[in-house]
């Protein structure tokens, strides 16, 4: 019964936090018993169930249950599988959605050497404009994940093509997460490709797309101050604020010295 298998799932994470706090007399039923399951489920025929599945996952990776091992050998595998080019449509949209969920809880290695290829890959995806659109809108994310080095060589490139995607919402979703993707490269990157990638967009012929690239414009223009005279640094939820310096801090003026907060790509991409 598909209900039966829901309401399992969504018990596995409070069964693995306990697990883990009584470790000593239950040193391998995790391992064993549940995460199997879980693994399983991800395939599961009922949409619910692998719904469900996918939360249990994340929310296991967030708490840092999940043994590096069993990323390699047993989650990657599966969804690397799910999103090959011959799998199913839902299964496909559903195991990239997870990868770009994923990412930023896996280390910098398991990202580049196990998942980046198929993001990639999935980036050209020419069949189902949602998987383009999925990656599109995660794409500073995935981009964070792997770091300068994998971003310039691998991944602007990708960039470019969704940019220049057929389909506009594919371009809107590049335009608002273009800070993102700009924060992880060099400057001179930033300066001789990125610069007249955002033009095209400002000059996009669908209103939305230049609308999007618009509102980015201020948070692109910051990437290229120097962070550390600047104050600026990027938060875990994908903003991007300025720290107060220690002279307004002090100051006894009137005027609050909250952190200013500009929304980033991916924080609009969400």
């Amino acid at each position: 019964e598909p209900t039966v298998r829901t309401e399992l799932m969504e018990q596995i994470p409070p069964i693995a936090i306990f697990l883990q706090e009584s470790q000593p007399k239950f040193p391998t039923a995790f391992f064993e018993y549940l995460m199997p399951i879980v693994v399983r489920y991800l395939t599961d025929i009922n949409n619910q169930v692998r719904k469900a599945s996918q939360e249990a996952l994340l929310i296991l990776l967030e708490q840092d249950l999940v043994a590096q091992s069993d990323i390699e050998n047993k989650v990657c595998p599966i969804l690397l599988d799910l999103s090959a080019p011959d799998s199913d449509d839902e299964y496909k949209v559903e195991a990239v959605n997870i990868i770009c969920k994923m990412a930023s809880m896996l280390s910098r290695t398991t990202v580049e050497h196990m998942l980046l290829p198929r993001f990639c890959e999935l980036c050209s995806d020419g069949k189902l404009f949602q998987v383009r659109k999925i990656c599109a809108a995660n794409f500073g994310d995935i981009c964070n994940a792997v770091g300068q080095e994998a971003t310039e060589r691998l991944l602007i490139p990708k960039f470019f093509e969704l940019c220049s995607d057929s389909v506009w919402g594919m371009r809107k979703a590049c335009a608002e997460c273009f800070m993102a993707v700009s924060y992880t490269t060099s400057p001179e990157v930033r300066r001789s490709k990125l610069s007249p990638l955002f033009i095209s967009l400002i000059s996009d012929t669908c209103r939305w797309v230049r609308q999007a690239a618009f509102q980015s414009l201020g948070p692109f223009i910051s990437t290229f101050a120097n962070p550390s005279s600047a104050g600026l640094y990027i938060r875990e939820d994908g903003t991007l604020s300025i720290r107060p310096s220690a002279q307004d801090v002090n100051s006894n003026s009137c005027q609050p010295s909250n952190n200013i907060t500009l929304m980033s790509s991916s924080a609009n991409a969400a």
